[in-house]
């Protein structure tokens, strides 16, 4: 039982949600503002709203149709039948009421409450919930629509990395959307690589994400295009930095980028499944060497 809702939470999907916070911390340590326990309850949250997200995802696609016996990843606790409908209902809302408190103890111990910032942050804390469940749960999920690509560009690139530099720094510069849309394009990336796998079975159930709307070939390019832009801008970034050539750290996972980029041309299907898992590794190393060099 505990091994079914292990599975159902997804675990291998967290390094790549932790990025925005990694990278968002590593950019206020730079600028001398890091604080533990922010950078803590921080994790907490995302973790929260990541599982949540998850659940919400298992429920959803369950519900509409596209987790089915044709489906090409891995099988859904609730499609599969080894976690009922009802107990997925009930952590889903576990899990959206754990994010919810947990993100009001980053806001109060960062910016206390009862004051406009608090009123701001507790409103995009309730989108981001409410954007975890909606993106496959529920009447008309926009992850339906191919809008699920605008939504982790935002929430894992712009509000994950942004958000949590306001949360220690008290301000944000606009040099930090910089890498801030290098975390969302790569995030991006990791989400079109699921639905370059998924296509077909995506397809037949009418999910039109992007590649279902573009096929797979442009998709393949729309991949490739996130990747080097990710790319690009980080390296713009920190040629604007001023910092040691340490921030460049970051340049030791090209190769292991490149390659994985040109595998992923050749590869469709169930054959995609495993770079997921490296594409979101990467982005995470990616993240950490960056953090790093940014800090030494």
């Amino acid at each position: 039982m505990i091994k079914n809702w292990i599975n159902a939470f997804r675990l291998r999907t967290l390094p790549l949600a932790l990025s925005s916070i990694a990278l968002g911390s590593f950019l206020a340590a730079a600028n001398g503002s890091f604080q533990m326990q922010i950078g803590l309850l921080a994790v907490c949250t995302t973790v929260f709203l990541q599982v949540l997200s998850n659940l919400a995802n298992d429920l959803g696609d369950t519900m509409n149709g596209a987790d089915h016996e044709g489906r090409v990843g891995p099988a859904r606790a609730v499609q599969s039948g080894v976690i009922s409908l009802k107990a997925m209902t009930i952590a889903v809302v576990v899990f959206a009421i754990c994010s919810f408190v947990s993100g009001l103890g980053l806001l109060y111990v960062s910016i206390g409450i009862l004051n406009l910032k608090f009123l701001f942050f507790l409103l995009l804390g309730l989108l981001c919930i409410a954007a975890a469940i909606k993106y496959t749960a529920g009447g008309k999920p926009y992850g339906y629509s191919g809008w699920g690509d605008v939504s982790v560009f935002l929430f894992f690139g712009l509000v994950g990395v942004c958000g949590t530099y306001y949360l220690y720094a008290g301000n944000v510069h606009t040099a930090v959307l910089l890498p801030a849309t290098t975390c969302g394009l790569f995030a991006t990336a990791v989400l079109n690589l699921n639905n370059m796998r998924d296509v077909i079975s995506d397809k037949l159930v009418g999910k039109n994400t992007i590649p279902v709307r573009i096929g797979l070939k442009n998709a393949k390019r729309y991949h490739t295009a996130l990747i080097v832009l990710a790319w690009v801008v980080a390296i713009v970034y920190s040629s604007m930095a001023h910092s040691t050539l340490y921030i460049y750290l970051f340049l030791l996972l090209l190769p292991f980028s490149v390659s994985n980029m040109l595998q992923i041309l050749k590869k469709e299907g169930a054959q995609l499944d495993p770079y997921l898992k490296k594409t979101a590794l990467t982005t995470l190393f990616f993240v950490l060497l960056w953090g790093i060099g940014m800090n030494w």
